[in-house]
């Protein structure tokens, strides 16, 4: 059956079975899902017996799951309740029936039987005490072939082995089928290896992770940059040369041992994860194309003829292995005649990442030159202490379902850290939301999203933990009152700086900070049964809110009771002494909020990453404290070298060395 006729199976079915769809929680729900009547859910009170020919990744999630949420262990039996059928059915679609004759999973291959199961594992429900499977029908298959995870692992943040296995098993668990790492210059080339970090990816490490995501049914699909991107190798001496520019940021197309160096990447790379089925060659934003070594040949060729030959050149490359070259879209987008200059094997990465009311023209744009793409939404984390939900959400929906209409290959969703000291773990709630809104074909609602992400996500059905990621994602949205006001800034910037201060003004300091406790108590009173460690990076992102706030409140007050001590000289019972002593323990309370943070940080960036970039994010934490004592002190001074001893009394901003608050004249 094709896979139209099988959607308006889909269709017509969950229109009959419309009144009789079970309350489940799952992510991606099934194009149909019904309940059907039996005399008695299937109980979990005892290990279920699963038949040993069953696909062994998806009874590996499965056992994974149901064993964190107390289930007794599935087991691995002759004898079993679980009936494997196959036949003839669209790709990756599968159909699950739970009645009382047991569990049956029908496919078409082993594949289809991998989805099932992670549908079956979500479909576990603690009900009356104790743990069931509904009697239900599910039919269902993906919307989109291709729903890949693109992970920045470049700019600070570099997963351990361990944890990129639990980041592959993850998305594979809610149906993604890609995940691709993105590489500058963290591949440690056995030829080239000056440029990685200590800790770097090997060529072993990656070819391991390509054999265990393909455990999994999941592609390792490796992103080299080969164009811009390259700062961190061309700073070294060695390659300076390559450069467009001195020590600059873009390999030079007019030096043609730059085309060598990525070539020997490009090869080294697909030697370790051979014949993948995608090979991504960066080459966003040239914006200094033409401006330093290639200004000749640019003025000679042009700009898009010299970066079109950029790609056909890569392509070249990668061909002997069977991969389709992909390429980000902007510098196409900024001229389409490219399209007419590159293989038509390319697939196109179409990224955008604002609140567009539509994505529709970059869309046709592409499709229009005739090229397959994929739509890549962003989880909008990058330079945030938590991602911009809202913005992530309209973001992910928007272009998903306007490339689903569209019949584009697929999603290829994005996650960055431009500045180094973003989680992994806090970009989940986006992350999820993409993978269920490719995999489904009908519109997901944010609201719907919300109501099963607990259980689909933590394994239990406790609405505040939507409600958690929500509160976090508008208590962004408030503190944001200015363009470029990025929540990491606003973290480390000074809150005794006056033009600072003065937007923050205009933020409620006090909500924010009811809305953060309200976020820590619970999360700090209740852990659920799976992505602990996802439920601490959110209880640290509202701590970090609650500081950043307080923070404010602080410099806020203490300029407050500075200008008392100063109005309250030679008064009887002057509160002047008293003043300058709470000032310093306001001081006191804000060194003391960021150490305490730090090692919490510590904590979280270590659950997921490699150390070679840990010492500089935790240095910051201490940095502040720094400022904060030396502040102290320097009121301490005043105290009693400037009062006591010389009766003066300097401007606050003379003692902490800062710009005057005075309007300029």
């Amino acid at each position: 059956m094709s896979r139209v006729s099988w959607f308006a199976l889909f269709a017509l079915c969950a229109t009959l079975g419309a009144a009789a769809r079970p309350q489940v929680h799952l992510l991606p729900r099934p194009a149909m899902i019904a309940s059907i009547g039996c005399r008695h859910a299937v109980g979990l009170q005892q290990s279920l017996i699963f038949p040993k020919q069953i696909d062994a990744a998806g009874f590996d999630l499965l056992r994974r799951r149901w064993v964190a949420l107390g289930l007794p262990q599935p087991q691995l039996g002759a004898t079993s309740r679980v009936h494997i059928r196959h036949a003839k059915m669209a790709d990756q679609a599968y159909a699950l029936r739970i009645d009382d004759s047991g569990i049956t999973i029908t496919s078409g291959d082993s594949l289809g039987t991998f989805y099932a199961l992670t549908t079956l594992a979500q479909l576990a429900t603690h009900a009356r005490g104790t743990w069931v499977l509904p009697c239900v029908s599910i039919h269902d298959a993906p919307s989109l072939r291709w729903r890949i995870l693109s992970d920045d692992v470049s700019r600070g943040p570099l997963p351990t082995m361990r944890y990129f296995k639990e980041r592959i098993r993850t998305i594979a668990s809610f149906k993604m089928n890609g995940y691709s790492p993105y590489m500058e210059h963290v591949f440690v080339s056995p030829t080239d290896p000056l440029p990685a970090p200590y800790d770097g990816i090997t060529p072993q490490q990656l070819h391991d992770l390509a054999l265990y995501a393909k455990r999994y049914h999941v592609a390792l699909i490796p992103e080299q940059q080969t164009f811009g991107h390259m700062h961190n190798t061309l700073s070294l001496e060695r390659y300076a040369g390559l450069a467009e520019e001195p020590h600059g940021y873009l390999l030079s197309p007019a030096v043609p041992a730059g085309n060598a160096y990525v070539q020997r990447l490009i090869e080294q790379e697909l030697a370790a994860v051979p014949h993948p089925p995608f090979f991504h060659i960066g080459s966003d934003e040239p914006i200094t194309l033409g401006t330093g070594a290639s200004k000749e040949l640019v003025a000679r060729l042009g700009r898009s003829r010299v970066y079109a030959d950029h790609i056909d050149a890569m392509a070249k490359i990668i061909a002997p292995s069977g991969a389709r070259p992909m390429v980000w879209d902007d510098a196409i987008e900024a001229d389409p005649s490219i399209l007419s200059m590159i293989p038509k094997s390319t697939v196109i990465i179409n990224w955008h990442y604002g609140r567009d009311a539509t994505f529709l023209p970059y869309i046709h744009l592409i499709a229009a030159g005739g090229f397959e793409q994929m739509v890549s939404p962003g989880a909008n984390n990058w330079s945030e202490i938590f991602p911009d939900i809202a913005l992530a959400m309209h973001n992910e929906r928007t272009f998903i379902n306007e490339g689903k209409a569209s019949h584009v290959l697929g999603l290829f969703q994005t996650v960055w850290h431009d500045d180094g000291e973003t989680l992994y773990e806090a970009t989940w709630y986006p992350v999820v939301y993409a993978a269920s809104a490719s995999w489904e074909s009908r519109d997901v609602t944010p609201e719907r999203y919300a109501a099963d992400f607990p259980h689909a996500f933590f394994g239990i059905d406790d609405p505040r933990y939507s409600a958690d990621v929500l509160s976090l994602g508008n208590i962004l949205t408030k503190l944001e009152a200015a363009k470029y006001d990025w929540t990491d800034y606003l973290f480390w910037a000074d809150a005794f700086d006056p033009q600072i201060a003065a937007r923050m003004n205009a933020v409620d300091l006090h909500g924010i900070r009811l809305s953060a406790e309200s976020i820590e108590q619970h999360l700090l009173t209740n852990k659920p049964p799976l992505h602990r460690n996802a439920a601490f990076v959110m209880r640290l992102a509202a701590l970090r809110y609650d500081t950043l706030a307080r923070k404010f409140q602080i410099a806020d007050e203490v300029r407050a009771m500075y200008a008392d001590a100063k109005e309250q000289v030679g008064k009887p019972q002057s509160r002047t002494i008293r003043d300058l002593l709470w000032s310093r323990y306001w001081l006191w309370e804000l060194r003391d909020r960021y150490e305490a943070i730090a090692p919490m940080y510590k904590r979280a960036w270590l659950y997921e990453s490699r150390r070679s970039h840990l010492a500089s994010n935790l240095e910051r934490y201490h940095m502040v404290a720094a400022q904060a004592i030396r502040r102290a002190d320097a009121l301490t001074h005043m105290e009693y070298e400037d009062f006591l001893r010389d009766h003066r009394f300097p401007s606050l901003d003379a003692i902490f060395a800062l710009p005057s608050s005075s309007p300029a004249p």
